[in-house]
């Protein structure tokens, strides 16, 4: 079957259901295999890390601000550790610390000092230094938030309700943490929880980035090896003249010939976005028209988030004119644009 890059606009609209069905059959999942990106924690710096915070406490029998914080000093990966028998992302963490303690930690702040004791271990030693830092006073409060919830345990709830901490660890505050600490947990229990959390979840949201970028690097492969002279944007750059700055540029923003938007998702409301994207440039494309300023509108699409809504992929298929390619269909892009026309000479 062809495919609706090799179609002229009068064929396209003919066979467009079965274009649509032929670009669903070429659409990827990609949430089998993650990218590590630089903050991704292996198993052996967790257990160590875990075992730090386990032997300062004496096996959280004293499990306090003093022993704690001895810890996190000796190890800044001991604070995810903590987060993570907590039971909390860090947006949630934050907003405990604020409700309770009155110390504003923004959602940024607080992903950003995650982010910053996974790649730096002696971060945390260091903050401790200058005591009246904002970042010190904001971790503190994290810490201290952490240890009083994770020391209370789960309060009674509601028949229709479950509580946060209604977790094998710290359903009965430290007593349960100590009998984790100190016992094989069953595997069951372990599933359970894993089937609560869902496995991956928090390493899936800080590389969610990473994951659009496999097919922006793979678009940069392509043109590099051909020799094809491009512009890519940066997230959220502002481009004169341009309601929404595209992912590429060719040969630049100055004398745009061709704009390509690219984006992998397996969520059908970032795809959704994506789709609206696309559209908008569309029209931008044709009201350049007739000044005799317009460009080649591309598409770069891969993921099960774009395989959701047949009416998006008719849309844009459409606004494309047929030009819409996935990875499976990637080596067919230069080709089958007006990419080609910027092939240097043999």
């Amino acid at each position: 079957m062809p495919r609706p890059f090799e179609l002229d606009p009068t064929a396209l609209l003919e066979h467009l259901d079965e274009m649509v069905d032929a670009t669903f059959g070429d659409l990827q999942s990609q949430f089998l295999v993650l990218p590590k990106g630089n903050g991704f924690i292996e198993y052996s710096d967790f257990q160590d890390a875990y075992q730090i915070l386990k032997r300062h406490t004496a096996a959280f029998a004293k499990f306090e601000e003093s022993t704690v914080w001895t810890a996190l000093e000796e190890n800044a990966l001991t604070f995810v550790v903590l987060r993570t028998i907590l039971g909390m992302s860090p947006p949630e963490w934050a907003d405990l610390a604020k409700s309770e303690k009155g110390v504003d930690v923004p959602q940024g702040a607080a992903r950003g000092l995650d982010t910053r004791v996974r790649r730096d271990r002696a971060y945390l030693a260091r903050v401790r230094s200058t005591p009246d830092t904002e970042t010190c006073t904001r971790a503190a409060a994290l810490v201290t938030v952490a240890i009083e919830h994770i020391t209370r345990g789960a309060p009674p709830a509601a028949a229709d309700t479950v509580h946060r901490l209604a977790k094998a660890d710290t359903t009965e505050g430290l007593a349960s943490l100590q009998h984790a600490a100190s016992t094989h947990v069953p595997y069951a229990v372990l599933l359970y929880e894993r089937y609560l959390g869902r496995p991956f979840a928090s390493h899936r949201d800080s590389v969610s980035e990473l994951v659009g970028d496999v097919m922006e690097s793979a678009i940069e492969a392509r043109l590099a090896a051909a020799r094809i002279s491009y512009r890519k944007t940066k997230r959220a750059e502002r481009v004169p003249g341009f309601e929404q700055a595209p992912d590429f540029f060719v040969p630049d923003e100055f004398a745009a010939s061709v704009i390509i938007e690219a984006k992998i998702t397996g969520d059908d409301g970032t795809a959704r976005d994506k789709v609206a994207r696309i559209l908008r440039l569309a029209q931008m494309r044709d009201r350049r028209e007739g000044e005799g300023r317009t460009f080649q509108l591309v598409a770069c699409i891969d993921g099960r988030g774009f395989g959701v809504r047949r009416q998006d992929m008719r849309d844009m298929l459409m606004a494309t004119k047929g030009k819409l390619f996935t990875l499976a269909t990637l080596d067919q892009l230069i080709p089958n644009t007006e990419l080609r026309r910027f092939l240097p000479t043999p």
